[in-house]
């Protein structure tokens, strides 16, 4: 998505350029020549990154391909860190300028892979001010261009009569949103059910409809809610819709809590993993918070501490979204305050009210043209203007 925004920003500003790379569909419907599409590959955690390590291989020798006998431009790296140390590394041997786009949070779980970035990648293009200042404080030559995730959030289009549809129903709405990993479904949404059934225990009108990202993920949606005996309505491809016709939601941690933020929707935050998975990501994690909204809000996201979020703790009621990285089962905190906001209007409309004034300060679109701006920029050799005020000078300095 970020990648193809981002093609179509490069051509919009020259439509001469050409874009060749590894992606997916939306890349290819943006003009790019996918040879590799990597979109199926979901690689978390080790075991999966080695299922697949001859895939990425394979992608790595075409790539070095093609740095060799067409030497492109520029390379322009989106996430993805693993697989892209690899790219950057190639890229550099061949002379090429790197540049990377939606970088890798190495400032949340391993800080000491800024030294690649600084090795290997001549622009970093961040999402967010804190992200810039703290790559550029560490030598790297880092520009703020703004979140792409926000080009999509206010570009799309809602399905005005699906919203109706919903907002229909006189009963409070909670969306479920289990994650578009597969593997984040089937670790996540049995809790996600738990929770919706402590909530109807409670609150027994509450209606509860569930975004799944992929059709081959409704069946074990569907047998959770039944396990749980918890009604619900499941929908596919209609997750901005159902986020913005709820009252309130539980969703798994990720890149939606933005779209959630942007829509104003009071949120419980749930990752679960097992123990061993849970122990190594509290010896990795730098930062209090896994989710971007807490990040940009909390004044105690950057202080250290990775002990878990508690419903109970001193200022948690700061914590705009609650989130529960757990190995065990969180469900009773997330029915919590689920059932909090459904039966006090005044706490919701506090927490919305929060949000609104997040999103007025951050959600702006334009990261796709501010990058793309950029890259072509430093390809003519024009000078650069840094609207995060982190020029070239102060990342060499820092």
């Amino acid at each position: 998505m970020h990648g193809a925004n981002l093609i179509r920003a490069l051509r919009d500003r020259n439509p001469n350029v050409q874009a060749r790379g590894f992606g997916g569909p939306r890349m290819a419907d943006a003009g790019c020549q996918v040879d590799t599409d990597l979109t199926g590959i979901a690689a978390m955690w080790i075991v999966q990154a080695l299922l697949n390590i001859h895939k990425f291989w394979a992608a790595f020798r075409q790539a070095g391909k093609i740095f060799r006998e067409s030497c492109p431009d520029a390379v322009v790296l989106v996430d993805f860190p693993g697989f892209n140390w690899w790219l950057a590394r190639r890229a550099k041997k061949h002379g090429i300028p790197v540049f990377y786009y939606a970088p890798p949070q190495v400032w949340a779980w391993a800080q000491g892979r800024v030294k690649k970035m600084r090795k290997y990648v001549d622009h970093v293009l961040c999402s967010m001010s804190f992200e810039a200042r703290w790559y550029a404080e560490r030598g790297c030559n880092a520009t703020l261009v703004g979140h792409p995730y926000f080009d999509e959030v206010i570009e799309h289009q809602l399905d005005d009569s699906f919203v109706q549809r919903l907002r229909e129903d006189v009963r409070s709405v909670v969306a479920l949103l289990p994650g578009s990993r597969s593997q984040e479904v089937h670790k996540n949404f049995r809790w996600i059910a738990k929770a919706a059934a402590r909530v109807k225990e409670s609150v027994p009108e509450t209606r509860f409809v569930v975004a799944a990202f992929k059709e081959e993920q409704t069946e074990h949606i569907h047998q959770c809610l039944r396990e749980a005996a918890v009604p619900a309505d499941v929908f596919v491809g209609k997750t901005p819709e159902i986020i913005h016709a709820s009252d309130c939601a539980i969703s798994v941690s990720g890149s939606v809590s933005l779209e959630l933020m942007a829509h104003a929707t009071p949120t419980v935050i749930i990752y679960w993993v097992s123990r061993l998975p849970y122990l190594i990501q509290r010896v990795l994690r730098k930062v209090k918070y896994i989710t971007l909204v807490n990040l940009l809000s909390a004044d105690d996201a950057f202080s250290g501490s990775t002990s878990p979020f508690r419903r109970d703790q001193p200022g948690a009621e700061k914590v705009l979204f609650p989130e529960y990285v757990s190995c065990g089962d969180p469900s009773a905190d997330i029915a919590w305050h689920i059932t909090q906001w459904l039966t006090d209007d005044k706490a919701r409309m506090e927490r919305v009210e929060r949000l609104n004034q997040l999103r007025a300060e951050i959600c702006h679109p334009g990261a796709a043209l501010a990058a793309a701006d950029y890259v072509l920029a430093e390809l003519r050799g024009e000078e650069q203007v840094d609207p995060s005020h982190l020029t070239k000078q102060t990342a060499q300095a820092a």
